[in-house]
């Protein structure tokens, strides 16, 4: 088993930040494994609900960019893109690979 870090971003649509961020951990960080999750409805610390329905597509649904690799890259990756992410909004946890 392997050591590594995971980390989960919350963000909406509206925030336009999916692309830049997903350029960085494949080019610039060429992190493991990142996935982002596009989601039918959420709400975070303003309360503002972000949902769809097949009536009223939003443009601001919620997304969560999930990614891992080695607890040292994971820590560097972090602090630099502290300043790019609403305090609150990213996660990371220990986790093992086999």
């Amino acid at each position: 088993m392997n050591e590594v870090s995971m980390v989960r971003i919350y963000l909406t649509e509206g925030q336009h930040q999916l692309n830049d961020l997903m350029a960085r951990l494949h080019d610039d960080y060429r992190v493991k494994g990142v996935t982002a999750f596009r989601g039918i409805a959420g709400f975070g610390q303003s309360g503002t609900m972000h949902s769809s329905s097949l009536l009223d597509v939003s443009l601001d649904l919620p997304i969560v960019l999930e990614f891992f690799d080695t607890p040292e890259k994971i820590h560097a990756i972090v602090q630099d893109l502290e300043d790019d992410i609403k305090p609150g909004h990213l996660v990371m946890w220990s986790a093992q690979t086999t």
